[in-house]
């Protein structure tokens, strides 16, 4: 692994594990997080990898509970909204009937949805997995300065301009933005279902799987 992805991955990892240090007494045992998906055509060759990670990390954090996941994605000249959803099943079932379809990209409106559901009820987290950005950077960072909760955003690719504005957009939110390919998905995978792990269930869950590198990884932190 290069040791920029690996420097920005364990970069996303204390930035997010802060957070949620932060702001998981005040509520208590259970977390919201927003995943938002870019499912236009130029995702279709990675899809499944990326439906694959993101059903793991479900599926870990529904062992543990304490975590409530609203998915968000956009394709064509649509942008959808699931429910707020805690079984892993369920989430399974919503994010396998999501095929890619052309269309330009849309992550203003998923931002915006995030600060709406935040307003409402505290929201600890945005993950946003995408390889374009299609849109004024201008209108983003306004959006972005307003969020009230951190991003996370995993970038697929090389694309300059999508990797300008994703590290801004993680700047201006306390969060993070990370790079990832095919070939570190396994690692990505352990690191996502670390990190539900951590958020669900403290150091404990992690050190009921300590054997991977994520956790190890994690277990690096002092406790919480």
């Amino acid at each position: 692994m290069p040791n920029d992805l690996a420097a920005s991955r364990r970069a996303t990892v204390y930035a997010f594990l802060e957070q949620n240090r932060k702001t998981l007494a005040a509520v208590g045992s259970r977390t919201r997080l927003i995943f938002g998906l870019d499912a236009t055509a130029s995702r279709e060759p990675t899809w499944s990898m990326a439906r694959e990670l993101q059903n793991e990390m479900f599926q870990e954090a529904a062992k543990l509970g304490g975590l409530d996941t609203q998915l968000v994605f956009y394709r064509g000249r649509q942008c959808q909204t699931s429910n707020w959803i805690s079984d892993a099943a369920q989430l399974t079932k919503f994010m396998n009937q999501v095929e890619c379809q052309t269309g330009f990209t849309q992550i203003g409106k998923i931002l915006t949805h995030a600060r709406k559901e935040n307003l409402r009820q505290k929201v600890h987290a945005l993950v946003f997995i995408g390889d374009a950005m299609e849109e004024r950077d201008s209108d983003l960072y306004a959006i972005a300065r307003e969020l009230g909760l951190p991003a996370f955003l995993f970038q697929e690719g090389d694309h300059p301009g999508a990797s300008r504005v994703f590290a801004e957009i993680a700047k201006l939110t306390k969060g993070a933005h990370c790079r990832f390919t095919p070939v570190a998905a396994r690692e990505l995978a352990d690191l996502l279902r670390a990190v539900a792990a951590y958020v669900a269930g403290g150091r404990q869950a992690l050190l009921a799987n300590k054997t991977t590198a994520a956790a190890k990884l994690l277990l690096q932190l002092p406790p919480r």
